[in-house]
């Protein structure tokens, strides 16, 4: 049979209407059911399947609201975003991290949830955890989860040592860290190993325990970098470490946290400082018999303070279901439910009561430790400064890279954070 243009034109319209009808996207379907899509960057088996049973829950007790799990990669998050903004194909709830929503936030593609938010959920998470995602007046998502940096220590060779061994209440100093990764070293051990091929936050983020804050905002909302004598403690004690002391080892400053752990289960290193999370990969790749503990960073003049960006959930500007997407977060938030999350993330919970949870407050693994640093964790100095990943990516990471491998001073690093660092930000607050 031969087909009219008019007859093509028709069935063409049909199938698109079809295929609208099947995508799901946000919309509410034929029936009347909304369906939201969530996006998560969950990606260790315990954590997926936290997520999906969470999912699944929701979905049995809200046939007219169904969430749809949509699995997402850290490694891409950002760009597949503002990819997704951009074509206005965005998630409706956005699983990130803090320190990637503030270039979204200014630019329109989230949701305030001022507004959305029940009171419970406001009450039960601290105020310095919302200043993580606090842009202007504005609040464009709810920080959820959070790990500290802490020192992985092989607890084999600490007990031989002899030295003290630090707990949250009495921890090291940073003076008293590089004199205790002195006498770890030796006999092909070194005291510590510093997994630095991403610098910037770790050196920014350690350094709220010594006074630093190098980013500053004038009364004009315009932000400049100084770096000064409390942002300089950090990245001296691991410079000195490597280059005077050799207490550190050289090869890890350009490793990843994982790379460092073969060495460390050889006894290469007596310590690995690290995200809270990592005790996972050590949980499951440790040889047997290695014995393993969590130690608190060092403290400064700010005790022990430190920078943190928590993982997040937000909601899409674009999404025409905002009231029932923030209705799914309070549920995925519930602290029983919050829990679940860090637990399966080996993170802590940002909320009050979920911190109180036995699970979270054993020896083993090392979770007491960590939750015990929980009221120290601040907002990451970079949060809302605008132009900061280009700061980090051209001027802070290949500066901080040649100090610590000593290609430059000290007051080269100050010239080129501040001066070739202020040149960039300028361009961004005009």
């Amino acid at each position: 049979m031969t087909r009219t243009p008019t007859r093509i034109l028709t069935l063409f319209a049909c199938a698109v209407l079809l295929l609208a009808g099947c995508s799901g996207g946000g919309d509410g379907a034929d029936d009347g059911r909304i369906t939201l899509r969530f996006q998560s960057l969950a990606w260790q088996d315990e954590s997926v399947q936290a997520n999906k049973e969470l999912v699944r829950e929701w979905n049995a007790g809200h046939p007219d609201v169904r969430v749809e799990y949509v699995q997402g990669s850290w490694d891409s998050v950002h760009d597949q975003l503002l990819t997704s903004f951009e074509g206005g194909e965005a998630p409706d709830i956005i699983h990130d991290a803090s320190d990637d929503l503030a270039d979204f936030a200014y630019g329109g593609y989230l949701a305030d949830l001022t507004g959305l938010l029940p009171a419970r959920l406001k009450s039960d998470i601290p105020q310095r955890s919302w200043e993580t995602v606090t842009f202007g007046d504005g609040v464009y998502g709810v920080p959820f989860l959070q790990e500290p940096r802490v020192l992985i220590a092989n607890a084999t060779l600490l007990k031989e040592s002899g030295v003290r061994i630090p707990t949250p209440e009495h921890p090291w100093t940073w003076p008293e860290f590089r004199q205790v990764t002195k006498e770890l070293s030796g006999d092909g051990t070194y005291g510590v190993a510093w997994p630095l091929k991403e610098p910037v936050s770790a050196t920014l983020n350690l350094s709220l325990s010594t006074g630093g804050q190098l980013f500053h905002r004038g009364a004009d909302g315009k932000v400049t970098v100084r770096f000064e004598t409390g942002d300089q403690v950090v990245p001296r004690t691991v410079h000195d470490q490597v280059d005077t002391d050799h207490s550190a080892s050289p090869t890890t400053l350009g490793s990843g946290g994982s790379d460092t752990l073969p060495g460390f289960f050889a006894g290469k290193y007596a310590m690995v400082p690290l995200g809270f999370s990592y005790r996972q990969q050590i949980e499951q790749q440790a040889p047997e018999g290695f014995d393993w503990q969590v130690l608190p960073a060092p403290a400064g003049a700010d005790g022990l303070a430190q920078g943190v960006s928590p993982q997040t959930l937000s909601i899409a500007e674009d999404s025409p279901h905002k009231k029932e997407a923030a209705a799914f977060v309070d549920f995925l938030l519930q602290p029983d439910n919050m829990v679940r999350l860090a637990l399966g993330d080996w993170m802590l919970p940002t909320g009050e009561r979920a911190l109180k949870d036995p699970a979270l407050h054993t020896d083993e693994y090392g979770w007491a430790t960590g939750t015990a640093l929980a009221e120290h964790l601040r907002s990451a100095p970079a949060q809302s400064v605008r132009g900061y990943a280009e700061w980090k990516d051209k001027v802070a990471t290949p500066a901080l890279q040649e100090y610590y491998s000593g290609a430059i001073g000290m007051d080269e690093l100050r010239h080129r954070l501040e001066e070739d660092g202020n040149l960039v930000l300028a361009r961004y607050q005009r």
